[in-house]
């Protein structure tokens, strides 16, 4: 299809009570950036049941404007129910681009949609930007098991569709002002969702971890030895209020979770703070964490490259220096 405008569309997933999840206010700050090159509105779309509370998000992040389904058979995600809403919107405004976050409904949502439209969509992207040539999007993603960057564009067809991983972007500054809401009724009849939601199971294998929501992350790599060598870095996480991330070396050697990794390859983060612990640097890793407010790197290795992205680097043995560092924090909350 031809796009009728030249606005910019983020699909704003919500939560359970209705608010809106994280990833969709941070796509916002690319999306007023995109959105102004391109000479069109930002417009936040929200499917779901009981959103105004992520009605009123989307307005105090920046959406000039927010489209709003809301329905019962939208209370929990179902790929049918959501896909021909989203379709429905779609065909009926025409915009020129329309991003989604790489979620796990965002995944199955966005190639289904993409599909329908006829058109591309570039999947798991880290970087947004505007080709001057063409005025098309270039959307940035790793390719060949992250080894990579692909640059793709989708100049035939519109909307260009994307789906960008949490925790690339940082949320914008809140604005406080309200943006137009156009509700749009339009329901799916039961027969034509064909699955169900039978039980949510809150913990599967292992433990579970928000990585894209932790302020704080201590993460361990090769250098931490095995698996018994995570147990201080729980302990200075546990101290700073934070979590446990790891490096995909530490992962694939089985010594912690997949939930726990971070990198092209694992989750990307943006915390306050991260304490990179026996990691060295490798570019997969370094893409999924380098937007950390503040980098602390711990290493035995003085020519370990991570050193050249943080902002504190300590060269030593890590099981003398977490030791210290977990009872100068503990003293310093007691």
């Amino acid at each position: 299809m031809e796009a009728k405008t030249k606005d910019l569309w983020v699909f704003i997933e919500t939560k359970e009570d209705g608010s809106a999840k994280k990833v969709g206010l941070e796509l916002l700050n690319p999306g007023r950036r995109l959105a102004d090159k391109q000479g069109g509105a930002l417009v936040g779309v929200i499917i779901g049941c009981q959103t105004d509370e992520a009605v009123k998000e989307a307005g105090n992040y920046g959406a000039d404007k927010v489209i709003v389904v809301d329905g019962e058979e939208y209370r929990t995600y179902t790929t049918d129910a959501y896909a021909n809403a989203l379709y429905h919107l779609v065909e009926k405004y025409e915009p020129t681009t329309l991003m989604i976050g790489a979620t796990p409904n965002g995944r199955d949502l966005g190639p289904r949609i993409s599909c329908r439209l006829k058109t591309g969509l570039t999947a798991d992207c880290t970087a947004l930007d505007i080709d001057e040539e063409s005025g098309n999007v270039a959307w940035t993603r790793p390719a060949f098991g992250g080894n990579l960057m692909a640059t793709i564009m989708c100049p035939d067809h519109r909307p260009q569709i994307g789906t960008v991983r949490p925790g690339v972007f940082k949320k914008p500054e809140a604005t406080g002002k309200d943006a137009e809401v156009i509700r749009e009724e339009f329901h799916v009849p039961a027969e034509q969702i064909r699955t169900r939601l039978l039980e949510v199971i809150k913990e599967t294998a292992g433990e579970l971890v928000d990585l894209e929501g932790a302020e704080v992350i201590v993460s361990g790599g090769r250098g931490v030895g095995g698996p018994e060598g995570f147990a201080p870095l729980k302990e200075l996480a546990d101290a700073l209020g934070g979590v446990v991330g790891a490096s995909r070396a530490a992962v694939d050697a089985g010594w912690i979770g997949h939930s726990h990794q971070v990198g092209q390859t694992g989750k990307t983060v943006g915390p306050k703070l991260y304490i990179a612990c026996g990691i060295s640097g490798a570019i997969q890793h370094v893409a999924g964490m380098s937007g950390s407010d503040c980098i602390v790197a711990i290493n035995k290795d003085p020519e370990a490259p991570i050193f050249g992205i943080a902002d504190y680097g300590i060269v030593g043995n890590l099981n003398d220096v977490l030791p210290a560092l977990t009872a100068e924090v503990k003293k310093l909350k007691a």
